[in-house]
């Protein structure tokens, strides 16, 4: 562990804590402008769609610059697109706060390869360990991200319009702590995208398979339940406060196992950390389908957090063996590619299901992911049975 790691994880919670405001306020504000209820949560689908779309140009931009350069270009984007979320709300113009989200997928884009730095910020024996510290600097985003949202969402006349402004100035903070930071690689020596085998070989590998799915489910499940909680709780005649302790304390869950899980992987292996954040996943449905009232929220949320944090870290973990250093640009952006799909998939049917099904039906529909994550560690797990025996 090195003083480049802790940096690093700053500029995680820095992420998180857009993240966290972005997801907190977008809906609401999309609810607000939209022309029609179901659309609200779009601006929070444009924000993954914007990621999905970028993660080609990321994996380039990192190829050629390096690591700090590419990752500076995403922060100065954040800068851009939330003052166009600002200008957007001002103007009252729907259409250009979606706009604004989906040009700021390209530092989500960005963001999402901070926990495959972080490996190769340390040996590789602490690979493990480091992405789970850097991914438990995300607890500054539960903790300054919904009160962040909360304290500054009627600083002007237009309510969120202090919200976006705040992130504005998080971003600078952000592009100054990754100026300090230094990576293993510079410019043009990053291990080429065109090296090593061709992406269809490493993607036919089980454990690659696995380690995608694990990703983009994981993600999938928590963006399905996070996304519409806020729109949720408005419905239920809950005040933003709520809504804010509720997402913070559902942040909290996502990072504080950050300091454990590393050893935990180390000491029981990927696999079962994995199948144990799939059962908190099960638990937090189960929890939520049982009432709708402010605690039954929290736990619900703050459960869903730990068990993403096993299931993304695990999936972190067990992409990092599945390709060699040459692949490692075109490995990792097609795994965000698929966490950024279902993002944006599970971000439209979140709005969708909540304004017109129900919190209900949303839960129910969210054992889908789950049953079929669960169908892939039970492959693996008898795939690595099956080759032990041998």
């Amino acid at each position: 562990m090195n003083s480049n790691l802790w940096k690093l994880a700053a500029t995680q919670g820095l992420f998180l804590t857009n993240n966290v405001v972005f997801i907190a306020i977008n809906g609401l504000v999309g609810l607000r402008l939209a022309p029609a209820g179901w659309m609200a949560t779009l601006p929070v689908m444009g924000y993954v769609v914007g990621g999905a779309l970028a993660t080609g140009l990321v994996a380039a931009s990192q190829r050629r610059w390096g690591r700090k350069v590419s990752f500076q270009l995403g922060l100065l984007v954040a800068l851009m697109s939330v003052l166009v979320c600002a200008l957007a709300l001002v103007a009252g113009n729907f259409w250009l706060l979606v706009a604004g989200t989906v040009v700021a997928g390209y530092y989500s884009a960005n963001g999402q390869l901070y926990r495959f730095a972080a490996g190769e910020l340390a040996a590789p024996a602490f690979r493990e360990k480091a992405v789970s510290l850097v991914l438990a600097g995300g607890l500054v985003g539960a903790v300054v991200g919904p009160n962040l949202a909360n304290h500054t969402r009627n600083l002007f006349s237009i309510p969120f319009l202090g919200a976006y402004l705040a992130l504005a100035g998080v971003a600078l903070l952000s592009m100054g702590v990754m100026a300090t930071i230094r990576f293993p690689h510079g410019p043009g020596k990053t291990g080429g995208g065109g090296g090593g085998r061709p992406l269809a070989e490493i993607a036919r590998q089980p454990e690659f398979i696995v380690a995608a799915a694990g990703a983009a489910l994981s993600y999938g499940v928590m963006n399905l339940l996070m996304a519409a909680t806020p729109l949720a709780m408005d419905i239920c005649g809950m005040p933003f406060a709520d809504a804010a302790f509720v997402l913070q304390w559902h942040v909290i869950g996502m990072f504080a196992p950050g300091f454990v899980t590393g050893s935990l992987i180390a000491r029981h292996g990927v696999l079962r950390v994995m199948a144990a954040g799939l059962a908190l996943n099960a638990l937090c449905i189960a929890i939520a389908l049982s009432g709708q009232d402010l605690h039954r929220f929290t736990v619900a949320l703050f459960v869903l957090g730990v068990g993403w944090n096993f299931l993304f870290t695990g999936s972190t973990t067990l992409a990092m063996r599945s390709y060699r250093p040459e692949e490692k640009d075109k490995a990792q952006a097609a795994i965000n590619f698929g966490v950024f799909t279902i993002m944006a998939v599970t971000s439209f049917a979140s709005g969708a299901l909540v304004t017109t099904h129900g919190w209900t039906w949303l839960n129910l529909g969210s054992t889908l992911p789950v049953g079929l994550l669960a169908g892939a560690l039970v492959w693996l797990a008898a795939l690595q049975r099956r080759h032990a025996a041998r």
